[in-house]
C-alpha cells in the first residue's frame, strides 16, 4: 500500500481583494504541482465575505445587534435595523448581480427603489446639479446601466460593512482589516492581546470556514501568505484555529508583509501559531521545507527560514545558501480550486483607472522578478523583491498566458510587476500578435523614453488598455534627488504617447518627500494640472511619502537632508520610520488641497484655474510656465 501523498494547502487570508484571487496561492500551487507535489488552495478572504454578506450572515449580525442597548447603537446600525427586512431580501440577489450571475437585476438597482440606502449613498449628493438632475449622469451618461448598478450595489455593501464595524468588529474593513495591529508594530503585544480576546462574529465565522477547509483538504502543511498588514490578524486567527484543531498540521507564514516587516523577527510567541516563517521568493525555501518535513533535510539546511529552537525557545534564522529557482522555472500559476465565478466585481471609485483594481476578474501574472531600475530613493531597493531582477522569455510568458486562458476562460491580465521592462513588453507584444492571442492587459511601468509612440501603439495592438507609473513629486529637483531617472518633460512625452494610442494612464504622485517645500508642492500641482489639460494622464493618486528602513532615505538620511527619529526596541515588525525635515513644511494641510485638486482634475473640473485656488491658506505663485508641458510636446 503506497503512502499518502504529502499535501500542501495554500491559503489567502482576509482581507486581500474581492474581485479576483490574490495571486500568491496561484503561484505557489502552480509551482508545487510543477514539482509533482500534491498542492491545493483556498481563498478564505472571499469565503468570509460571502458568508457574512448572505441572508444567514445578516441574520447573525442582527441577532448580535439585538443584544446591544439602543442608546449604544450608531446611526448606521439604527438604520440597518429599521430596514432589516429589505437588507435580508436584497443581499442574495445583489451578491449574485456583483458576481455577474444576474445582470437583469441592474435595472431595478438603478431605479433606486430596490436597495435600502444608508450613509454611503450620501456621497452621491455632491454630484447633483442645480436642477436636481441625475447625480451619476457625469460618470455614466444615459447608458452604462451595468456600471451604474455596480456602483450603487458597492455603496450598499459598504453600508453593511459600516454596520459590521460599528456593531460587531471595530477593525472590520474590506481591505485594511485590523491593519493597525501589525503595521510597523515593534512588538507582538497588540496582536497577542487581540488573539487572546473573546471572539466576535467575524472571528467565529472565519473559525468555522477554516475548520471546513481543513476537513475538506486534509493537509499536512498549510502555507499562509500575508501580502499586507491588513491580512495579518486573520492569518493568525486561521493558524490559531488549525493549531487547536489538529496540532500535527504544520504551518508556514510568508508573503509581502513578512518579507518587508519581519526581517528582524525575534518574538518567540509568533511560533505558538506558525512553525516556520520564510523570507523573500518562496519557491526555494518551500522546497527545502518540504524536504525537511519529509525527513530528507535537517533543520540546519533550511533556506531563509525563521524557526523556534526547541531547547532554548529562542527564534533562530536559518539560511543554508542555495540558488533561487530561476524565474523561467517557477511554473505557471493555477487557479484550480478557487471559485472564479464567485468573486465580486465592485465599483467603488468611478474613475476608469481606479476601477481596474476592484472591478473585473483579472489573471494576475508577473513578467519579470524584481525591478530593472532599482535606484529610487523611496523604494525598498535593498530587498529581494526589488533588487533581484530576472525576466522570463516572451515565449515562456505567452505559453503561461495561453495555459491560464485555457484554465480560467478569462482573457484579462494584470501584470503585477514592480516596473515592467520595455524590452520585455515589446517582445511579449510581438509574440502575442505573432500567435494571434487576444488578451486585455494592464500593468505598472517607469515613464522612460524607451516608450516611444511606436512602442506605445504596439502595446495597444497587443491588448494594453491601461498603464500606471510613478511621476511621484512632479519636480525635476526632487525627481533627481529621488534618483527616479526621468524628468517631468519626459513623463509628458511618454504619457502622451500612451494616451494617443488609446491607453489609459494613471500617475502615482507623492508629496512630503524630504526637503519638499511649499513652493515645490505648488509647482508640482501646476505640472499635474498641465498634464491633465494636455491629455497626457487621465488618472492619479497622491500618496504621502513614508520613510522605510529598507530604502535609501532610511539607510542614508543625511544624503536627503533629514534625520531619523529613534525606533523603540523591535522584536516583531519593522518598516516605517519617522524623520525630521528641517524645512518644516505642513504637508498634512497641503495634502488636503492636492487631493481635492486631483479629484476635480480627474473629472475635467478646474483645469483652467490657478492652482493656488485649491489651497486653504496663502501659498506662493507657481514658478512653472503655464505652457511648459505644451512646449515639451511641441504644441507651442
Amino acid at each position: 500500500m503506497s503512502a499518502k501523498p504529502y499535501r500542501v494547502l495554500s491559503v489567502i487570508p482576509p482581507m486581500t481583494q474581492l474581485n479576483t484571487p490574490y495571486p500568491s496561492t496561484a503561484y505557489l500551487t502552480g509551482f508545487l504541482r510543477s514539482r509533482k507535489v500534491d498542492a491545493v488552495q483556498e481563498d478564505l478572504a472571499l469565503a468570509l465575505v460571502l458568508q457574512l454578506f448572505s441572508p444567514e450572515g445578516l441574520q447573525a449580525v442582527r441577532d448580535k445587534i439585538d443584544a446591544i442597548p439602543a442608546r449604544k447603537r450608531s446611526p448606521q446600525v439604527h438604520a440597518f435595523v429599521e430596514q432589516f427586512d429589505r437588507y435580508l431580501a436584497t443581499i442574495k440577489p445583489t451578491i449574485a448581480f456583483l458576481q455577474g450571475r444576474d445582470s437583469t437585476l441592474g435595472h431595478r438597482i438603478c431605479g433606486r427603489q430596490f436597495l435600502p440606502e444608508g450613509a454611503r449613498f450620501e456621497s452621491l449628493d455632491v454630484y447633483v446639479d442645480d436642477e436636481g438632475g441625475d447625480p451619476l449622469a457625469w460618470a455614466f451618461g444615459a447608458l452604462g446601466l451595468q456600471d451604474r448598478a455596480r456602483h450603487l450595489a458597492t455603496l450598499y455593501l459598504n453600508d453593511i460593512s459600516d454596520v459590521l464595524r460599528d456593531a460587531i468588529d471595530p477593525r472590520f474593513e474590506f481591505v485594511r482589516y485590523a491593519e493597525s495591529l501589525a503595521q510597523s508594530q515593534p512588538t507582538f503585544d497588540p496582536l497577542a492581546q487581540a488573539l487572546a480576546a473573546p471572539t466576535n462574529l467575524v472571528d467565529d465565522t472565519l473559525h468555522a470556514l477554516t475548520l471546513a477547509a481543513i476537513a475538506r483538504h486534509q493537509p499536512d502543511l498549510v502555507l499562509i501568505s500575508v501580502p499586507f498588514p491588513g491580512a495579518v490578524y486573520a492569518a493568525f486567527r486561521i493558524a490559531q484555529t488549525i493549531k487547536a484543531a489538529n496540532p500535527a498540521i504544520r504551518l508556514a507564514l510568508g508573503g509581502g508583509f513578512v518579507n518587508t516587516e519581519l526581517r528582524e523577527l525575534s518574538d518567540a510567541r509568533v511560533f505558538d501559531y506558525f512553525d516556520f516563517v520564510t523570507l523573500d521568493a518562496g519557491e526555494r525555501p518551500l522546497l527545502a521545507l518540504l524536504d525537511h518535513l519529509q525527513g530528507s533535510r535537517s533543520q540546519q539546511r533550511l533556506v531563509r527560514t525563521f524557526v523556534r529552537d526547541n531547547a532554548s525557545q529562542a527564534v533562530r534564522y536559518v539560511n543554508f545558501v542555495e540558488p533561487d529557482v530561476p524565474f523561467d522555472d517557477v511554473g505557471t500559476p493555477t487557479w484550480d480550486g478557487l471559485p472564479l465565478d464567485r468573486y465580486l466585481s465592485l465599483l467603488d471609485m468611478l474613475n476608469p483607472m481606479h476601477r481596474l483594481w476592484s472591478d473585473g476578474r483579472w489573471n494576475k501574472l508577473t513578467i519579470a522578478h524584481g525591478c530593472y531600475w532599482k535606484k529610487c530613493s523611496f523604494c525598498d531597493v535593498s530587498l529581494d523583491y526589488i533588487s533581484r531582477y530576472e525576466a522570463a522569455s516572451a515565449t515562456t510568458l505567452v505559453d503561461r498566458i495561453e495555459a491560464i486562458i485555457a484554465e480560467t476562460g478569462q482573457t484579462g491580465f494584470h501584470f503585477v510587476d514592480e516596473a515592467a521592462p520595455p524590452k520585455v513588453l515589446k517582445a511579449l507584444a510581438l509574440e502575442l500578435l505573432r500567435r494571434n492571442v487576444a488578451i486585455s492587459w494592464w500593468g505598472n511601468i517607469r515613464f522612460e523614453k524607451s516608450f516611444n509612440p511606436e512602442l506605445c501603439q504596439l502595446l495597444a495592438d497587443s491588448g494594453c488598455i491601461a498603464i500606471s507609473g510613478g511621476l511621484e513629486v512632479a519636480s525635476d529637483r526632487l525627481l533627481n534627488l529621488m534618483k527616479k531617472g526621468v524628468s517631468v518633460e519626459q513623463v509628458a512625452r511618454v504619457t502622451r504617447g500612451f494616451s494617443d494610442a488609446g491607453i489609459l494612464v494613471h500617475a502615482y504622485l507623492m508629496y512630503g518627500f524630504p526637503t519638499q517645500t511649499v513652493q515645490d508642492t505648488v509647482d508640482a500641482l501646476e505640472y499635474v494640472r498641465q498634464l491633465f489639460e494636455a491629455g497626457c494622464i487621465q488618472s492619479g493618486f497622491f500618496h504621502r511619502f513614508a520613510c522605510t528602513v529598507h530604502s535609501p532615505v532610511g539607510q542614508n538620511p543625511e544624503e536627503y537632508g533629514v534625520t531619523l527619529q529613534p525606533l523603540p526596541p523591535i522584536s516583531f515588525a519593522k518598516n516605517d520610520i519617522g524623520f525630521d525635515d528641517p524645512t518644516g513644511t505642513d504637508h498634512d494641510t497641503l495634502g488636503v488641497a492636492l487631493n481635492k485638486a486631483l479629484y476635480n482634475y480627474m473629472h475635467g473640473i478646474g483645469l483652467d484655474e490657478d492652482v493656488r485656488s485649491w489651497f486653504a491658506g496663502r501659498v506662493p505663485r507657481s514658478t512653472v510656465n503655464r505652457h511648459k508641458i505644451g512646449r515639451a510636446l511641441g504644441e507651442f
